[in-house]
């Protein structure tokens, strides 16, 4: 079976050694994505332009893999503050709704406090 990284160019990647995504056959794993936006290396403030960024960054990888957000079979929410989470709700439903992959949220603190959610995926292409 052929493995592929895949990297965002993200500092954090080098920094740290780790692949954006790991492709594996028709599998595709994605790491913890968060709402950096890497043209810019910037990141809102706002919970839900970081949980769309996130979405829009993880939408990205999975292209790059040949995959897309319809092959997410599971998926994984971190926030640092659990009670945000309903806030998100919207922002998921628009990207995922229809998609609708096996889902788990816990509360843990990321890498860096302005980070206000970090999302996870599993894809098998289709």
């Amino acid at each position: 079976m052929k493995r592929k990284l895949i990297s965002s160019g993200s500092t954090f990647e080098a920094q740290i050694g780790y692949s954006r995504a790991v492709v594996q056959g028709d599998w595709v794993f994605v790491s913890g994505t968060t709402g950096y936006n890497y043209e810019t290396m910037s990141i809102s403030s706002d919970i839900l332009e970081q949980t769309e960024q996130c979405l829009l960054n993880i939408k990205q990888t999975l292209e790059e893999a040949d995959a897309s957000l319809t092959d997410i079979v599971r998926i994984t929410y971190i926030l640092p503050n659990a009670d945000d989470f309903e806030e998100c709700w919207p922002i998921l439903k628009k990207y995922l709704g229809h998609i609708k992959p096996a889902a788990t949220m816990f509360s843990a603190g990321l890498a860096d406090d302005k980070m206000k959610i970090e999302i996870q995926v599993t894809a098998l292409k289709s």
